[in-house]
């Protein structure tokens, strides 16, 4: 059975954190960003990580960080994986001794096979919508007609995906991994909505078990 690797980011708070571990998913993401409304302290994601015991991977996501910001995160908590979602060089992405995925913002002439030699060490690259202004988390899709038919890295989607739509995205793009924030919340950002975490899940190991595609490509993109 093939299983596509499910990450839900922004969780903010405890209790969500330990109800979303519980569903069949593989990773927490963690915002740091200090603008970003899914920001969460250090001293709430030490709480956190203590909450879910080690049922999922846990991923730091940083954008254009300052090194002494970085390892001051990494000083107080364990990251599995960290998440680069600013103009990071790939040798400043590899510098901290742990695994690393890049965020590429897609646009028509995005070029991900040169991406992918660029930043030939990291884990994957997360594709994600380009958004004038915003790093990530803009609840738009781009033209998923520009998913590369190949890539030397794993890919993950990004970007406008909810629990209407990623059982056709994974049918047809066939990720390594799907990334999804605001598509499982409610009218707050960083607060979880915990029947569409349920919903979403539900959707993404259909495909995997029965290719169900469960969606349409063209269906409404969450906000």
């Amino acid at each position: 059975m093939r299983r596509t690797l499910i990450k839900i980011c922004g969780v903010t708070r405890v209790e969500d954190a330990s109800r979303i571990a519980a569903l069949d998913i593989d990773i927490i993401g963690l915002n740091f960003v200090p603008a970003s409304p899914r920001r969460i302290s250090v001293p709430c994601a030490r709480e956190l990580i203590a909450a879910i015991g080690g049922r999922t991977e846990i991923w730091g996501l940083f954008v254009n960080a300052a090194r002494k910001d970085v390892e001051a995160v990494l000083s107080a908590i364990d990251l599995d994986v960290l998440q680069w979602h600013g103009d990071e060089p790939a040798e400043y992405c590899g510098d901290f001794l742990l695994p690393y995925v890049k965020a590429v913002r897609m646009q028509p002439q995005t070029d991900v096979a040169a991406i992918a030699k660029t930043y030939f060490d990291a884990r994957a690259l997360q594709l994600d919508s380009f958004v004038p202004g915003l790093a990530g988390g803009t609840g738009t899709r781009f033209d998923w007609a520009h998913w590369p038919r190949s890539s030397q890295l794993p890919l993950m989607l990004a970007g406008g995906l909810d629990a209407h739509n990623v059982a056709a995205a994974v049918r047809t793009l066939k990720p390594w991994a799907v990334d999804v924030s605001g598509g499982v919340e409610g009218p707050h950002k960083g607060l979880k909505d915990l029947q569409k975490c349920s919903q979403f899940v539900a959707a993404v190991r259909a495909v995997d078990q029965h290719g169900d595609p469960g969606g349409d490509l063209s269906g409404d993109q969450c906000e």
